[in-house]
Order: C-alpha cells, then structure tokens, then sequence
C-alpha cells in the first residue's frame, strides 16, 4: 500500500491518550489444537524465499531486526506441499459473500466491543486492500475503545490467501490506536500453519502485543472466554466446529417440569435482594429505589459524579478489573452494603455497564429495538419528535426514569470532554450496545451504528426531549 491509499481517515475530534488499566490480561489456550484444514492457509510461497520484510525503522508494537535473515525459515522445506486442492474446491462453490465484511459481536463480560472477522468472507488477492480499507473504516468508530477482534479461520481459499508482506504492510498501516486499545485477538480453529505465519513476525512484535493472541479450538471455548451465551455465526462456521469437537456437543437432556419449578422457587428466593441480572421492575418492588433508581446504580453515578473522578481521562472507555467488579456484583446481589470510596474509578464504571448489561430486558426495552434501529432512516426534521415520541410514551415509566438519570449523569460527563476527553459520541459508542440489544439475535454491525446514533442524539439533546420532570410523579409498579 503507497501513501496515496491510506486506511479511512480518522474521525474528527481529540484523540485519547492511553492510560494505565487494571485489566487482567487474557492468557493463551492451553486447549488441543486441531488441523482440521491444513490448506485454508496463507500464502507460503514467500516464506520459501529471503524476507519480504523491509528493512526499515519500525515503531510501535515492532523493533528493529539487525540482521534480515534473522526471519528466514531455517529449512528450505514447503510445509504445505501436499495438495488439497479439491478441497479447497469443493468449501468455494456457490460461495457468496455478505455484504457485511464483520460482524458486532456483542460486549464481553468487561463490556469491551466484540468484531468477529471471517476468513471466508476474503475477496480475491486483488480486492484484498480494498477489503481491508473497509474492515477498518467500519470498526474505526469503535476503536478509542478497548475492543476484541475474533479471526474466524476456516474459509480461506486458495485464490484469496493474504502474503507475508500483505499482512505486514496492513499492520503497520494501522494507526497506534487500533493496536493500543486491541485487549484480544481470538483466533477460531487455528491449523498448523498459522501459527508458522505468527512465528514467521513474533521477532518483530513486542511481548505486550503477543500476549494479546489467544487461540481457540471450539466455539464452547470461545463463549466461555467471551461470557456470551449465544454467538449468531455463520453455519460454516458451526459445522466446521462440529467436525473438529463432536465429543462436545451437548448431550444433557432438557430438565423435568419439577426441575424447572424447583429453579424457579430457588431463584425467587434468591433473587429479593438482587440488582443484577434481574428485571428492573423487579428491583423497583424489591430494594430501597428513589424514583425507581436502583441503589447501585445511584452509588455508581454518586461516585463517579466526584470532581477529580468525573474528569479521569478515558472514564468508561478503560476496562475495570473483571474480579473485582465480579465480587462487588456478588456482594451487591446478596444484600450487602458496598462502600465504593475507595474502589478505582474504572472499576466504578465497569461496574455501572455491567448493571445495564446484565439487566433481564434492555433498559430502552426489546419493544424499541425495531424503531431505534430505524433511526438513521428518518428525516433528520423529524428525529426529534420520533425520539421524543418513543422515550416518553413508550417506555415504562420506570425505565424511563433510570434512563433519565443515566443520561443526566453522562451529560455532566460530556461536560468534563476537555479532560476525560469522552465526547457524545464516545459515550454512544459505550452505551449504546448496553441500553438495547436484540431479542433474539446478535445485533449486526448495521444496527448497532443507528442505536449508537440514536443516544448521541439523545445526549446532544436531552433539553428538548425532557421537558417535564417525571421524577416527580408517582410509579406505580403493578
């Protein structure tokens, strides 16, 4: 790639400097690796030869190699030298490629963007830059945001393997922010071969950045490491992953009525003193709430709304420390009085995410979801009227009010940008995927964009759409 063809430029606004987080860093699989596919590989032609790697000063995640036959394979040997070429043959025909070229994947348990990548989905050589330019210009919004990246494997062909110096080039063409705020990079059913094109770079990698590669050999790994329940994935993929794991498919048969009814009594009890993971109107019956505002979620918003944490750069951009916020829920939804004075700033604010995440039903309701994901399509003269419309006749009263409030709070927030540097449009980012998801799908890449716009516009214009106080009429829960 020369200089004439960058990557999609970068959105206006102030950039975000990194700051030191407490996340716990993921570690790689220890789990066996398969080889189900020993074709779907890269281009290895390169690896044959002296380098392809240019000998120049290189920044960032890379370091300087002295010597250019330092990466040179020390056998001249093609490891790829047996032909599978029809199968490669027989996974191409009727291949039709989505116009998606990734996926929204959801958040992880730390709230962080999830974008699931497919080798599958691959043009021809030729197309490969463009394709590329496009991956970046669709995740760029989310990137000043600590994000996961998922390479889905299987699929590669033999016509659209990337070379060496392809791959090269694209990584250093990525600005520092894409690297800097990637936590994980998950790679589905890797084969033998992948990890010879990981080996090929790691000279030229830094520790930290190769920490972030994990592999994964079954999809049942890749949820547990994600802490998502449901994965929407193509069917190739799910097959591929049948052949590679049959033994953990799961054979359990499906619970007796008493079973059932025993869990629900069981939860029933527990669940009186829980704020996560239960309905909010459950919550508004069950704990202390003033104007339908659930405990936590005021003790969050008390402490985060503090001058010297409101303006902590990065705030709800940074991931907090899983554990800890893993015990406070924990402490919280056993009843317990939890004093956040001393609890750090991320952490807070992992913890308010994770409280909207975990909610039963999305706090702008599954009702909405049709509507908000339609909010691009509108005439620009007619959003504030429709948003208006849907906030305050169509949503609970209680929702309504705990959205209120949550909104009010990040507008103080917005208020602070010149120096936790989170605009409208970065909260949106943040919050958008926690206050609606899909009922029963995976939300895509072409609607969580209208969701996030849809809060931009609210907190850009929260004056015009709250005009009556409602936190002082009576809620009645029924």
């Amino acid at each position: 790639m020369d200089d004439h063809s960058r990557f999609a430029p970068r959105l206006p606004g102030p950039a975000i400097n990194p700051i030191v987080d407490n996340s716990d860093e993921p570690q790689p699989s220890l789990s066996d690796l398969h080889d189900f596919e020993p074709k779907l590989e890269f281009d290895d032609t390169e690896l044959l030869a002296p380098s392809p790697l240019e000998k120049d000063v290189m920044v960032g995640d890379f370091v300087l190699a002295d010597d250019p036959e330092y990466i040179e394979p020390e056998e001249d040997v093609n490891p790829l030298e047996d032909d599978f070429e029809d199968q490669l043959r027989e996974q191409s025909e009727n291949f039709q490629a989505p116009r998606n070229k990734c996926d929204f994947l959801g958040t992880d348990k730390q709230g962080r963007h999830i974008f699931g990548i497919y080798a599958s989905r691959f043009p021809e050589k030729s197309q490969l830059e463009g394709f590329v330019r496009e991956i970046i210009k669709e995740i760029e919004p989310f990137v000043e945001n600590d994000y996961i990246l998922v390479y889905f494997h299987q699929g590669l062909q033999e016509d659209n393997k990337p070379s060496t110096q392809f791959l090269w080039n694209s990584y250093k063409e990525l600005d520092r922010k894409f690297r800097k705020n990637l936590k994980t990079l998950y790679v589905v059913h890797p084969t033998w071969f992948i990890r010879i094109i990981w080996n090929f770079f790691s000279p030229f990698i830094s520790d930290k950045f190769r920490k972030k590669l994990v592999y994964i050999s079954s999809l049942d790994e890749l949820r547990q490491a994600l802490g998502l329940n449901k994965l929407k994935l193509p069917d190739n993929i799910c097959d591929l992953d049948d052949k590679l794991n049959p033994s953990r498919k799961p054979s359990t048969p499906p619970p007796s009525s008493s079973s059932i009814n025993a869990s629900r009594q069981q939860q029933h009890k527990m669940a009186t003193t829980h704020q996560f993971g239960v309905p909010l109107k459950f919550i508004v019956v069950n704990s202390p709430c003033l104007n339908s505002i659930p405990p936590i979620v005021r003790k969050c918003v008390d402490s985060l709304s503090i001058t010297g944490v409101i303006d902590t750069e990065g705030i709800f951009r940074r991931s907090g420390n899983h554990s800890e916020i893993m015990a406070l829920k924990e402490r919280v939804n056993r009843g317990e009085d939890v004093d956040l004075k001393s609890v750090n700033v991320h952490v807070i604010a992992g913890l308010l995410k994770s409280f909207l995440r975990d909610l039963a039903e999305p706090l702008l309701t599954f009702e909405l979801y049709e509507d908000v994901t339609r909010f691009l399509d509108w005439p620009k003269e007619e959003r504030s009227r429709n948003v208006t419309q849907l906030i305050r006749e169509k949503l609970p009263e209680e929702n309504y009010e705990l959205f209120k409030y949550i909104v009010e709070f990040l507008v103080r927030v917005m208020d602070c940008e010149d120096l936790n540097k989170m605009t409208s449009s970065n909260l949106a980012i943040v919050f958008g995927p926690n206050f609606l998801w899909s009922r029963s799908t995976s939300t895509s890449l072409e609607e969580i964009a209208p969701i996030n716009a849809f809060v931009d516009f609210v907190l850009q214009n929260h004056k015009d759409i709250y005009l009556i106080d409602v936190n002082q009429r009576t809620v009645s829960v029924d």
